[in-house]
C-alpha cells in the first residue's frame, strides 16, 4: 500500500499537496515550505519514499488517544527521514500547526498572507487513519513524497 503526496502549489511559507492512496485521491496535504537548508519545524519533508509506522509514545500520542479512544492505536509516523524525527501525519489547518509534519484536510483555501489553509482536517484525519492503521501496524504502508 502506498500513499503518494504530490506537491501542487507553493504558498509564501506553505506547500499544498494532493494525497493519493493506491492511485485514488484521499485528501489534501499541507507542509511547511520546501527549503534547500533545513530549518527545524519549518521545512517540508524531503522528497523521497519512506515507510510508515505506528509511534505509541509521546505527548501527541497521548492527546490523540484521549481525543479518539475508539480509533487511535498510535501516531502514524513517517520513519527514517534523514535529519528528521517524530514526523507524523496529523490534524491541523495552517503552517503554524505543522512542526515539519504532514497535515491532512478535505478542502483548502489561501489566506491573505499567501499561504494555504486546510479545512475539515479532523474529518480527513479520521478517514485516512482508519484506512491506514491496520496496514501500518503490519509495516505494509509506504509514503512517496514528490516535488
Amino acid at each position: 500500500m502506498t500513499i503518494v503526496v504530490k506537491r501542487i502549489r507553493q504558498g509564501k511559507e506553505s506547500t499544498l499537496s494532493e494525497c493519493y492512496l493506491d492511485g485514488k485521491f484521499i485528501c489534501y496535504g499541507l507542509e511547511d515550505a520546501v527549503r534547500e537548508t533545513k530549518i527545524k519545524g519549518r521545512t517540508a519533508i524531503p522528497a523521497g519514499r519512506y515507510r510508515l509506522k505506528l509511534n505509541t509514545h509521546g505527548g501527541m500520542n497521548a492527546r490523540y488517544r484521549k481525543r479518539y479512544p475508539n480509533l487511535h492505536r498510535g501516531m502514524i509516523e513517517i520513519s527514517k527521514i534523514p535529519n528528521y524525527s517524530h514526523v507524523y501525519i496529523h490534524i491541523g489547518n495552517n503552517i503554524g500547526d505543522t512542526s515539519g509534519c504532514l497535515l491532512v484536510g478535505d478542502r483548502y483555501k489561501i489566506d491573505s498572507d499567501g499561504d494555504y489553509i486546510l479545512e475539515k482536517s479532523a474529518k480527513a484525519y479520521k478517514r485516512v487513519y482508519a484506512l491506514l492503521v491496520d496496514a501500518v501496524a503490519r509495516g505494509e504502508v509506504w509514503i512517496e513524497i514528490g516535488d
